[in-house]
């Protein structure tokens, strides 16, 4: 089965270029010409994957995803903007946003992107990703840490975070390649940012005090455990 993308941006042009390559790579495409459009599309025949403008008439990019992150926890989608700030890319990430592409774009990054995106898919289901982090249980899938049976949310920024250390438990992550993983991008505002971040998953990993996220200064961060 091809897989299927919803793409949502009201640059005509720029969505006539960008379907027609996705179907060159053997992706079946529906395109959508602003938010609520968009919506409309995705609750009627769904999608393997959203790629969605941020700013778009009617309902904007941001406002759409809330809506359909309503129904779907785990459908991945990919926001384009030509806007710059931290805060904008944090309101993305914090929606649910799964990756976070800047205009103007390269055709070859989008594509790489979708893949990475879409290989975990089994059998038109994101298979679920699970970390054993000391005494909790980490789902990346649906950004879920379990501790005794207990379910938390977290957001997809703590998320994307936490599996960059988790796959690297034991060993620091350079601080430089968590916040490219996240924001695309190396900046002062972004580490100050990603410091807020680890504080929090400190906070929210107090329940297991054989769990510890070190900061080895100068060079980044290191997820530690040990057993009782």
């Amino acid at each position: 089965m091809k897989a299927k993308i919803l793409f949502v941006e009201d640059e005509r042009d720029l969505s006539l270029i960008v379907c027609d390559t996705l179907r060159e790579q053997g992706y079946e495409v529906v395109a959508a010409f602003d938010g609520i459009d968009g919506l409309a599309k995705y609750k009627t025949g769904g999608a393997d994957l959203v790629v969605a403008d941020v700013m778009m008439p009617r309902l904007d990019g941001f406002a759409m995803a809330r809506e359909i992150r309503r129904s779907s926890s785990s459908v991945p989608i990919i926001f384009l903007t030509a806007k710059s700030t931290i805060d904008d890319v944090e309101e993305g990430f914090d929606i649910g946003a799964n990756d976070y592409l800047k205009k103007p774009f390269e055709l070859r990054e989008l594509l790489v992107r979708v893949k990475a995106l879409l290989r975990n898919k089994v059998n038109g289901r994101l298979e679920n990703v699970v970390y054993e982090v000391g005494e909790y249980r980490f789902d990346v899938t649906n950004q879920l840490l379990i501790f005794n049976g207990r379910e938390k949310v977290i957001s997809n920024i703590e998320a994307r975070i936490l599996e960059k250390l988790a796959t690297n438990i034991g060993r620091t992550v350079d601080a430089s390649e968590l916040m490219i993983a996240v924001w695309g991008r190396d900046e002062v505002s972004n580490r100050n940012s990603l410091h807020g971040y680890i504080h929090k998953l400190r906070r929210t990993f107090r329940h297991d005090p054989g769990i510890s996220i070190i900061n080895q200064r100068g060079f980044g961060y290191m997820l530690t455990t040990r057993t009782r």
